[in-house]
């Protein structure tokens, strides 16, 4: 396993804090401010300290770590194709990768190879992923998908096609490709005032280290700006009370909730305290005592007087008398009802069915009852003798008698009679009804002495039920509406029975006040009572107090998880494990490749503030510290030599891929880089990305040297977007053959505008073959007819090749023909001339073809060889 596999699972064995510490040090080496807060949170809030963000921790996934290479599976790019939202490249875009030897991907400043570069970064778990691959900046985030890519890929020989898009986990074969760039050359190299190397990886122990002691800082300051005080209630705790015991509890046993229940006291521990302050304060007790049952007495019975009287006129008591009231009018209407229909009978006196008639009738019924024993009113046979006039009655008689008693005794009438009975017994009781509650002025001015509010309620509630009867009288004779009558006033009796209460309480008091152990018992239950009270003002203060310490506690353990011992054994274990002799070797045989000669590195592990690491020593005669010697370039390059140690310790046949490689190098050291590049494709697949002509030149250059394969990619900017691939490299990197091809094609859109008829791109583009074409010329002297004995961007002369070289006069006069006419139409003519007329695309073909005769020529005749002149 890597340094990077083994720190990852052993990760999974940390607070959750610090697995995302781990996380986001993996992302970046450089935590900024905000970050660190998001770390101190979780740390706290893994602490029990509650984060108002709410913050969660985010472990490294598995899928962000490259998985161990397989020594026995070889993955070979081919292609990066179908770009779809990364960065600003084009959509559909595809990168072609020569299966073996040397890929360099050529492209200036802005091409938009730092896209690819991601891309492969993230794809291949490279251990730098700390550059997002974004969208579009141009495009609407709304709209803009996300970034996503494919791969031609072959595995042990077969070709395969991998899919990747961003935030889901990386097809696991791209992992074998290893990824360098600047910024892995900054995580090899890191100025603390004195250089050394460092296993990649064990920096993100070291970053965790200075995490911590960060983090540690931060809750130190904040327990000490928490440090809580006991002054508010120190005096409180030196009691013998149970408030005393919980304050002095704290920190411990106590917690807020107890503070909270005995800082709170009801209503009635109140009302206790204030009995127990005056009972003891009492110079006569059995006196009071007696005086405050008397009191008591009076008020149970002035409550006693008020339950009486309050069901005697309550709201239901009027409720029935309106109810029999209104009963004795309905029933006296239908009796009315019926007297009137009786009254309209023929041959009748007038009156008979009124009042004065009913009272004969039933005088007369009276008197049946003595002088008819045997027969009914209502009955009476004819031949009888009248009840009334005592004359013998007829057959019409003894009818109109039985009508008489029939209309007495119908429904109708007796309801009415008893209706009206009904009612006048329940108007008379209400009349008669004694509301008196007996409040004299003695009894009022005590009721004011407990409670004014009282006395006011008991005199409103006499006055009250005065006032309810007379209006009840009055609606009862129709003066007064019943909805008129006065509610009932609030009724005081709780209150009465309370302050009873309240005062045999007292009386009970003060007569245990007689005993010295009851006395001593309510002694202590005020004292009690009086630490409560005062616990209640001084309760933030309490609370306060608990919370800061229960917060310093909190962040104690805080402090105590960041300690970074077990950081810095796992540090020393990696270096042992993974530092070994071996790499050391590797590393020294890399340097030495690079000829930096006077560096190696020796094995010196130390662990100064969990940085496990190997000091790099410089073989001068003088000595002298690295920090004050090594430049940046040399530090570079020692970058390059670890990454490709590595690699090559880690038996894995995958391909390396370089961002800019030699930024920052001279160009001696350029040289060197790129034969070792060159030879190391021999190996393996090597993809190099770079912006530097003169380190493609000697790329090509050191590929031939060591016969190594080479293929030139070139990717520009156009319409659709950067990174667009071409098959051709710019005109000025390619060579005498390559620039004849592109000028055949310059030739052909020429051509193509003259079809056209249009005149001005005709000449454009017609005037500017011929400026390449002069540039061809001079590219085929150099490398054609000198046969490559002096080379741009070369590293000398080849002086072996010259035994090739001869110049003919004819080839001066071939040269100096095609030189003067590409030259003349990049001057400015002179005006009296006027512009010169521009040739034919027929004309321009034969000129170009022209330098490609002579350039086979000549290189036929440099690879026959042609016997120098005496």
């Amino acid at each position: 396993m890597t340094i990077l596999q083994e720190i990852h699972a052993w990760s999974k064995g940390l607070p959750a804090w610090q697995q995302d510490a781990i996380a986001r040090i993996y992302e970046s080496r450089d935590l900024n401010a905000e970050v660190v807060g998001n770390l101190y949170a979780l740390a706290k809030s893994e602490a029990g300290i509650e984060d108002p963000e709410d913050r969660l921790p985010k472990a490294l996934d598995d899928a962000q770590v490259a998985a161990p290479s397989d020594p026995a599976r070889l993955v070979q790019l081919l292609a990066i194709k179908e770009l779809a939202n990364v960065n600003a490249l084009a959509s559909g875009g595809s990168l072609p990768i020569a299966e073996a030897g040397l890929t360099v991907v050529y492209g200036e400043n802005g091409a938009g190879k730092s896209g690819y570069s991601r891309i492969l970064k993230h794809a291949c778990r490279a251990r730098d992923q700390r550059e997002a691959i974004l969208p579009d900046a141009k495009m609407d985030p709304a709209k803009a998908g996300k970034p996503s890519a494919k791969f031609d890929v072959v595995i042990d020989g077969a070709k395969s096609e991998l899919t990747w898009t961003v935030g889901s986990t990386p097809p696991e074969p791209l992992s074998e490709i290893a990824i360098f760039d600047t910024h892995c050359a900054r995580a090899y190299i890191d100025n603390h005032g004195d250089f050394a190397y460092r296993p990649y990886g064990l920096d993100i122990l070291e970053v965790l280290v200075g995490l911590c002691g960060k983090l540690r800082v931060l809750a130190t300051q904040e327990k000490a700006a928490n440090t809580p005080t006991n002054a508010a209630y120190a005096a409180i705790a030196t009691q013998q009370t149970p408030v005393g015991r919980a304050l002095l509890a704290i920190p411990g046993a106590t917690k807020a909730a107890d503070i909270e229940a005995l800082a709170t006291l009801s209503d009635a521990e109140f009302s206790r305290l204030e009995l127990l302050t005056k009972t003891l304060s009492e110079t006569d007790p059995k006196q009071k005592a007696q005086a405050l049952r008397q009191r008591a007495a009076r008020l149970k019975e002035l409550k006693g007087r008020i339950d009486l009287a309050l069901p005697l006129i309550d709201s239901a008591k009027i409720a029935a008398l309106q109810e029999l009231i209104e009963r004795s009018k309905v029933a006296k209407a239908a009796a009315d009802l019926a007297a009137a229909d009786f009254k309209a009978k023929e041959g009748q006196l007038p009156g008979t069915g009124g009042e004065e008639w009913k009272a004969l009738f039933e005088s007369a019924r009276a008197f049946a009852r003595i002088s008819l024993p045997d027969q009914q009113m209502g009955e009476l046979p004819d031949g009888a003798f009248c009840p009334l006039c005592q004359n013998v009655l007829g057959s019409d008689g003894s009818a109109r008698m039985s009508r008489f008693e029939a209309f007495i005794q119908q429904d109708s009438e007796a309801r009415a009679k008893n209706a009206r009975a009904e009612a006048e017994a329940a108007y008379r009781a209400l009349q008669a009804a004694n509301l008196n509650l007996l409040i004299g002025a003695a009894l009022a001015e005590e009721l004011k002495e407990i409670d004014a509010a009282l006395a006011d309620q008991c005199t409103a509630l006499q006055s009250c039920l005065t006032t309810r009867q007379r209006q009840s009288m009055e609606a009862s004779a129709g003066k007064l509406a019943w909805e008129q009558i006065q509610p009932i006033a609030e009724i005081p009796c709780g209150k009465l029975e309370a302050h009873a209460s309240s005062l045999i309480e007292q009386a009970t008091a003060l007569e245990a006040t007689a005993d010295e152990k009851s006395k001593a018992a309510m002694e202590q239950e005020k004292l009690e009572l009086e630490a409560r009270k005062r616990l209640a003002e001084v309760k933030a203060a309490v609370l306060d107090a608990i919370a800061k310490h229960d917060l310093c506690a909190k962040l104690q353990a805080c402090i105590n998880a960041m300690d970074t011992r077990a950081i810095s054994r796992k540090s020393t274990e990696l270096s042992r494990t993974m530092a070994s002799q071996e790499l050391a070797d590797a590393l020294n045989a890399e340097l030495r490749c690079l000829k930096v000669h006077e560096l190696y590195i020796g094995m010196k592990p130390e662990s100064p503030g969990g940085k496990t690491q190997f000091k790099l020593t410089l073989q001068l005669p003088g000595g002298g510290a690295p920090s004050a010697v090594l430049s940046e370039g040399e530090q570079r390059a020692i970058a390059i030599a670890s990454f490709l140690a590595e690699i090559k310790l880690g038996k894995g046949k995958g391909g390396i891929v370089f961002d800019d490689p030699v930024s920052s190098l001279d160009h001696r050291r350029r040289w060197e880089v790129a034969e070792r590049l060159a030879q190391e494709s021999k190996v393996r697949q090597v993809i190099i990305f770079t912006h530097d002509i003169y380190f493609l030149a000697i790329l090509e250059q050191k590929a031939e040297a060591v016969g190594a394969s080479l293929a030139k990619n070139y990717i520009r900017r156009t319409v659709n977007g950067f990174g667009v691939h071409s098959q051709s490299l710019p005109f000025d990197v390619e060579g005498t053959k390559a620039r004849v091809g592109q000028l055949r094609q310059m030739q052909v859109d020429a051509q193509r505008a003259k079809k056209d008829g249009d005149d001005d791109r005709h000449r454009m583009l017609t005037t500017a073959a011929y400026g390449r074409l002069r540039l061809a010329w001079e590219r085929c002297v150099e490398e054609v007819l000198f046969n490559g004995v002096v080379q741009r961007f070369g590293e000398g002369v080849s002086t072996q090749k010259l035994k090739a070289v001869v110049v003919t006069d004819d080839d001066y006069k071939q040269i100096e023909a095609g030189m003067s006419k590409s030259s003349k139409f990049e001057h400015d003519a002179a005006s009296p001339v006027g512009r010169l007329p521009i040739p034919d695309p027929e004309e321009l073909l034969a000129d170009i073809e022209n330098l490609e005769a002579f350039r086979v020529a000549v290189d036929k005749r440099n690879r026959q060889g042609i016997p120098a002149r005496a």
